[in-house]
């Protein structure tokens, strides 16, 4: 008998299989108030265990608008009245720079928010879940898993002067591609881990969600325990585990890459797109916020001035970071070279605060993520890199190697998919009931419902979701989609964000399912939680032309498409129970 991955070990069962486990910690945040709405449909009253709560205020910190302001406070209410202990207020960080303060070696972490996968760094398992979800979990106190397949990476040496873990990170998703670990874990491996420090870490294990993956992790070694000063037994993978796929990076050959406009595995080496003229820059967010990030860009800036017609943007990922800061004259460096440092938020990164880029600007961020749209305007464009490449290209008002040099690197890998697609006016999708979006991958949650809307229509109020449904997408779909309409979509459809409300609006409209290629493992698990089937049926997604009819038989497990019949696994008799109960609300109120 084989040995264990790390997911099997926390879970105590093999691959595949289906368990209920009890979380040490549930993270929220700005949805908190949307998440205790639905706690009281689902009938709820009192937390099961006010323990496992950790509340923080900071996607819209400090508010922008009055109702903002009203659900932060109705949220400082509940804490009170719930008796919930872990609650940081606005100002005192990113969600997962506090979960710093809290995840430790072997726990179970899950969280209302697509990057929790960052406390993978503490050696926890630790995944994004939905709002609805999160709210059975005030309830219920547990919640289901699958244990996930397995990706082993080895890192063999050390980075060289120049890259960084997020050059790692960006080269890793260039490599596999956005959806090249669905539904997966990735356990960190190897010499070179060693070379990594935590900072380091949570950053890569904060962009395994852009891999499709379900979590990252790294060991429990002496890097961690020098970190928290003290000692763990962690838990960790045996030798002669199993692993769906293995790979080896020889960290000493990297050289700094770019994420691309407007998808995050459109990598490319830095060179082949330095000399753009940038009019943006971001050092920020729960992927680069922390002290090492600030340090390398501050170094950069240190006794120089930002051109007249560059902006950039500094956002501390947590109080303690500005104070350290601060305190090591980083923040003055910054201010004297023009930057604008911002208080401790995730607004800027999804374009909900402070930095929307104008109409045509070109966008240097050490973010996350780079859909069109992300940062308020679908009109400009998002670069990704390290916090060293965005302040030498700041500097220099364009793209510029942070080794000082000129090289010509190619990046070795091509992912096919990267490409963001939007349907034409007058290229009419929809065909008796069906919407033919068979030919577009990676239709991301921020195409499906803006990420500046989300704290301003509340996914209690879905009837005010559907007139925004793929308005970043195709414009004619909110005005048309009806009750039984069926959808056809390629590959890693709900790609992005953990929010919930292009699962809400789809299921509200009426839509019977949705049939693709592969799907996003948190928007799977919101579509559940909706009421929304989703059928994984690849070969009825090529057989489907332009007018076919189609047809779900969901007892059977059949689609039609014309003539031809595809058959797929009937869904579990839970499942089913969720789906006619017309979601998790509905289901757990009936228990």
């Amino acid at each position: 008998m084989s040995g264990k991955t790390f997911v099997e070990k926390i879970f105590g069962a093999e691959t595949g299989s289906i368990v209920f486990a009890k979380p040490d910690i549930i993270l929220t945040h700005d949805n908190t108030a949307s998440i205790a709405g639905t706690f009281k449909k689902m009938n709820g009253s009192k937390v099961a265990d006010p323990n496992q709560l950790l509340i923080v205020l900071d996607h819209n910190a400090p508010p922008t608008n009055a109702r903002l302001a009203n659900q932060y406070q109705q949220i400082r209410d509940i804490v009170k009245e719930q008796g919930i202990g872990k609650f940081y207020d606005i100002g005192r960080g990113i969600c997962h720079q506090i979960m710093s303060y809290h995840a430790r070696p072997g726990m179970i972490v899950v969280g209302s928010d697509s990057h929790t996968c960052t406390a993978g760094a503490f050696n926890a398992f630790a995944a994004g879940i939905d709002r609805t979800e999160a709210a059975g979990l005030w309830k219920q106190g547990e919640t289901w898993f699958r244990v996930p397949e397995t990706i082993k990476i080895t890192l063999h040496g050390k980075l060289p002067e120049g890259v960084y873990a997020k050059d790692l990170s960006l080269w890793i998703i260039g490599m596999i591609g956005s959806s090249g670990a669905d539904y997966m874990s990735i356990e960190y491996h190897g010499d070179g881990v060693k070379t990594l420090s935590v900072s380091q870490r949570m950053t890569i294990a904060n962009l395994a969600s852009e891999m499709g993956a379900k979590n990252a992790v790294f060991p429990a070694d002496e890097v961690l325990e020098e970190y928290f000063g003290e000692t763990f037994e962690g838990v960790w993978a045996d030798p002669d585990a199993k692993y769906a796929r293995e790979i080896e990076i020889n960290l000493d050959e990297l050289f700094p890459v770019v994420a691309a406009p407007h998808h995050v595995d459109n990598v490319k080496a830095l060179s082949e797109v330095q000399g753009i003229k940038i009019q943006e820059a971001m050092v920020g967010t729960c992927t680069n916020g922390r002290l090492e990030d600030l340090r390398e860009a501050a170094a950069v800036l240190k006794g120089k001035k930002l051109p007249a017609d560059v902006q950039m943007l500094i956002i501390p990922a947590s109080k303690e970071i500005y104070l350290q800061a601060l305190k090591e004259g980083l923040i003055e460096t910054f201010m004297e070279a023009g930057a604008h440092v911002l208080a401790t938020s995730c607004g800027p990164c999804l374009g909900t605060g402070q930095g929307i880029p104008a109409d045509g600007y070109n966008v240097i961020s050490t973010a996350n993520r780079n859909f069109k749209g992300r940062m308020g305007n679908k009109e400009s464009s998002i670069y990704l890199a390290s916090p060293a490449a965005v302040a030498w290209s700041a500097l220099k008002g364009e793209i510029t190697d942070p080794r000082g040099i000129k090289a010509d690197e190619k990046f070795p890998y091509v992912i096919e998919q990267s490409a963001t697609v939007e349907i034409a006016p007058g290229d009419d999708r929809y065909h008796d009931g069906v919407w033919d979006y068979a030919d577009v991958n990676n239709l991301n949650t921020d195409q499906m419902f803006a990420g500046n809307l989300t704290y301003n229509v509340l996914s209690s109020e879905p009837e005010k979701i559907i007139p925004h449904l793929f308005k970043g997408f195709d414009d004619s779909f909110s005005d048309r989609v009806s009750k039984g309409d069926i959808i056809i979509a390629g590959a890693n459809f709900g790609c992005g964000s953990s929010r919930e409300h292009p699962a809400v609006g789809l299921s509200y409209a009426g839509v019977k399912a949705v049939v693709c290629k592969s799907v996003n493992r948190i928007f799977y698990r919101s579509s559940v939680n909706q009421g929304l089937p989703i059928i994984l049926l690849p070969e009825a997604v090529d057989a489907y032309r332009a007018g076919d009819s189609v047809g779900i038989n969901f007892e059977t497990g059949e689609v039609t498409v014309g003539e031809k019949v595809f058959k797929f696994a009937p869904l579990p008799d839970k499942l089913m129970k969720i789906f006619n109960a017309r979601g998790l609300v509905n289901y757990i109120k009936q228990l």
